[in-house]
């Protein structure tokens, strides 16, 4: 009786101590890049009946520069959680495609509200000197994106430029700023 009792015990004492662990506020790399390749895969290559609908739109790299430093700074790591909030903006509305998986859209969508909510504790710790610059060129982004949307009435083509467009946003962020993620058995 008492060898069960004090085996309970640790095991419970083990559970506490693990589940009081403070977890670091950092994005995490592997859900990023689970979110990428989702987004890849759930709609194949460009469609060649696109092409006269593709529309180029200027990529605010700035926003995610790191001024030579090895991490990103509060400002930047803000600015990677700004682009999934704006990803999930778009992903809002009811007028997706149905041509693409919608088992892997639905994970993707729920990939990305995760890493929203698990990293809203960045904003307390927001190095703000650069940040409006960073801003300022994420809202006329995903602004013209959001147009090319409306313009196009939210068909399937107008989609594809949109995960065209978003498909190169994350695989910028994973290869250039990937220090800056967090990574578990990252080999």
């Amino acid at each position: 009786m008492a060898i069960q009792t004090i085996t309970w015990m640790s095991a419970f004492l083990c559970l506490v101590q693990v589940f009081s662990m403070p977890m670091p506020c950092q994005l995490q790399g592997q859900l990023v890049r689970t979110t990428h390749n989702l987004l890849r895969d759930m709609g194949g290559h460009f469609p060649l009946e696109c092409l006269q609908e593709n529309v180029v739109m200027s990529f605010p790299a700035t926003a995610f520069a790191t001024s030579g430093a090895p991490q990103l700074s509060s400002s930047g790591a803000k600015a990677i959680y700004e682009t999934l909030k704006n990803i999930d903006t778009l992903f809002g509305t009811d007028e997706l495609p149905t041509m693409w998986d919608q088992q892997k859209l639905e994970y993707f969508q729920n990939i990305i509200y995760r890493q929203i909510e698990e990293s809203k504790c960045m904003m307390g710790s927001v190095d703000t000197s650069d940040y409006p610059i960073r801003a300022e060129g994420l809202k006329t982004y995903f602004g013209n994106i959001a147009a090319v949307l409306k313009e196009k009435n939210f068909s399937y083509c107008a989609w594809e430029v949109v995960r065209k467009e978003l498909l190169y946003t994350l695989e910028f962020i994973l290869k250039h700023n990937s220090d800056s993620l967090l990574w578990s058995n990252r080999t």
